[in-house]
């Protein structure tokens, strides 16, 4: 549901008010999470940053780009799966920064990828939800592992999921509208009875666009973004655990 425009107030110009408690098209019944940095935490490559490029810091520049250009590979109408691209990436920032990448480096940041561990408060937090009844299935940009287990399942938390979703399966990066609707069609669920549960408010906004709800986790480096007509997430907290507090109280009132 949009709040309208105060009295004077253009509706190009206003933000979404939306507040917690007030959905879409009814209070949702299936959550979709992100994996990378809302379930599983992408800092542990730290030291192999801090190996190779001397500062652990150029990870979020890494990143940066990963992020960057898996939606533009998606825009051009092009596709390569996220682990190839953040490899071809590495050799790519050790370009930029004049430092020589080794295979045996590259090796190890597929390594890692796999293998990145839970963040600390996500098993209470899946726990609360999935007490609570909800439905709930993962949508990553992560592609499937056919040589072994997948990064949520390493992670240990797969058992928590009715399904994992990747979007090598549409061949196209979130936050493109096809990948949410996708989930929806297979679960055989409106847009509407789904949320949308990340730390990025790139995922959040691309999830509400195809009509689906949202909840935000503030993670550090994170916050909402408070642009007039953009749609604004319809929870948030700063942790999984908190965001899972106020969806059970929302969704049960």
């Amino acid at each position: 549901m949009t709040v309208p425009p105060k009295h004077g107030e253009s509706q190009s110009n206003r933000v979404d008010r939306r507040t917690d408690g007030q959905w879409i098209g009814g209070k949702p019944s299936v959550l979709i999470f992100d994996v990378n940095e809302t379930l599983i935490d992408f800092e542990s490559m730290n030291p192999l940053f801090k190996r190779v490029f001397g500062d652990e810091r150029v990870l979020r520049e890494w990143l940066g780009h990963l992020i960057m250009y898996s939606m533009t590979l998606t825009l051009s109408g092009l596709y390569k799966d996220f682990f190839s691209l953040g490899q071809g990436l590495f050799e790519m920032v050790g370009a930029i920064h004049k430092v020589t990448v080794e295979p045996a480096d590259v090796e190890a940041l597929k390594e890692g990828m796999l293998t990145m561990p839970a963040l600390a408060d996500v098993e209470k937090g899946l726990e609360q939800l999935k007490g609570a009844g909800f439905r709930m299935v993962t949508l990553t940009n992560s592609p499937s592992n056919e040589s072994g287990k997948t990064p949520l399942e390493n992670a240990g938390l797969a058992n928590f999921f009715e399904r994992q979703f990747s979007t090598e399966m549409a061949r196209a990066y979130k936050p493109a509208q096809i990948l949410y609707h996708m989930v929806a069609q297979e679960l055989e669920v409106p847009p509407s009875a789904c949320c949308m549960i990340a730390a990025h408010v790139w995922d959040t906004i691309g999830a509400q666009s195809a009509g689906m709800a949202s909840g935000l986790i503030t993670r550090p480096g994170n916050a909402p973004l408070l642009v007039p007509g953009l749609p604004q997430p319809n929870v948030v907290a700063p942790d999984l655990s908190a965001l899972a507090d106020r969806m059970i109280k929302l969704c049960g009132s």
